[in-house]
């Protein structure tokens, strides 16, 4: 039996913060357009309606690889008075994506959907290579969906944008190299702070690859989801400071029944350390719980989090080998949600964001017959969450 040493979640507390969400809010710079309906239900920006020819009950979800046609396609749809949700994705989708398309049909004619792995938002050791890539899938997932909301009477997955890498970076190869080589976006400090000082290439990555998406697709919403809480302030700050002709949607984060919030990543999980991986959302409901019960400072709010986090830990680590599911703590943060700066006192007029990071690391000892997921349990897997503590005056 290891010693018990002192506490493993304390030591990785942080400067920095993230937020969840409870239901969709719309961040819009610009108002909503009105929305009328079309006599075949479909929604678009006036009494024109669309063409019907575009909106048959059959598939009609187009795949597009490079820029001109797409753009092309696009000209069409503002010329019928059409509007355009993006959901911007790295494959391997799941139901928080799917969510996420069925919100912007909703609120738009078409639904595009952006597939592509951007390399620039991996470090050089980080797992690039082994992203899930679940193409087949995942067009079969869309049509699906497609269907449903042409039964629905919602708009419909018109387009997937699935560019190479020589598309997205025609001038020369995407480097992840600090300070690199190439054209770039950074927000600074915000994507340095939390995830962006452990990944410290990765907002530039996703600030620069989202820039290009919104240039190309000319979307009149983008939707992502609160579970890349960090993220979302990244993008939200990307289309105010450079004036960009779109509204941000932000919606809740997609979870299973226990709370584990839904990523492509998951798959790798297998059952011995998804049955750990919990601990994450369960350390940050306890910080919320003391947040609720009226505490506002940092301290008071977070030290159940470390203790639940270190008692699991060296629970895991006391057990056999065989039996374990090791997991190293990033960080615990307490953040400003416009900032994501740290704070010591919760603003009761502004809320603020609770948010974790926590590492899965290889399964030991595999066991006959044991469920380890995608990659045979030896792939690290990265799990982030947070929670949005709202105001209370």
């Amino acid at each position: 039996m290891a010693a018990r040493s002192a506490p493993l979640f304390m030591a990785h507390l942080r400067t920095a913060a993230v937020p969840t969400a409870r239901r969709c809010l719309l961040r819009s710079f610009a108002p909503v357009p009105r929305v009328s309906f079309a006599r075949n239900g479909i929604r678009c920006l006036s009494s024109t309606a669309p063409r019907r020819s575009a909106f048959a009950v059959n598939d009609l979800t187009q795949v597009f690889h490079d820029v001109a046609p797409l753009r092309k396609f696009r000209r069409e749809l503002l010329l019928n008075n059409r509007t355009v949700g993006l959901v911007p994705t790295m494959g391997a989708l799941h139901e928080g994506h799917i969510s996420l398309v069925r919100k912007a049909a909703e609120e738009n004619t078409d639904v595009w959907v952006t597939i592509y792995v951007n390399p620039t938002q991996f470090g050089l050791n980080e797992d690039l290579a082994s992203y899930p890539k679940t193409w087949e899938t995942d067009m079969e997932m869309l049509r699906h969906l497609d269907r449903q909301l042409a039964r629905e009477g919602k708009g419909r997955v018109s387009a997937v944008f699935a560019p190479n890498t020589n598309t997205m970076y025609p001038t020369s190869p995407p480097d992840s190299s600090i300070p690199g080589v190439g054209s770039f976006i950074e927000m600074r400090p915000l994507g340095q702070l939390l995830e962006g000082a452990s990944r410290p290439v990765f907002f530039r990555g996703v600030a620069t690859v989202c820039m290009k998406l919104f240039n190309i697709c000319e979307p009149d919403v983008v939707y992502f989801g609160q579970k890349d809480a960090q993220q979302t302030v990244v993008i939200k700050k990307l289309v105010k400071d450079f004036h960009l002709n779109t509204r941000v949607r932000i919606c809740e984060t997609s979870r299973e029944p226990d709370g584990l919030a839904l990523s492509s990543r998951n798959v790798y999980l297998g059952e011995r350390r998804r049955a750990v991986a919990i601990v994450l959302n369960q350390a940050l409901r306890k910080a919320e719980a003391q947040y609720i019960a009226g505490k506002r400072l940092r301290g008071d709010i977070l030290w159940p989090a470390v203790d639940h986090g270190d008692r699991i830990q060296h629970e895991q680590e006391n057990l056999q080998p065989s039996k374990r599911a090791l997991f190293q703590v990033d960080y615990l943060s307490l953040a400003d949600p416009d900032t994501m700066e740290e704070i010591d006192k919760v603003d009761e007029t502004k809320g603020a964001i609770l948010s974790g990071a926590v590492k899965m690391m290889p399964v030991e000892e595999p066991q006959e017959g044991e469920q380890l997921g995608l990659g045979g349990g030896q792939v690290a897997v990265r799990l982030i969450d947070n929670i949005v503590l709202q105001p209370t005056r």
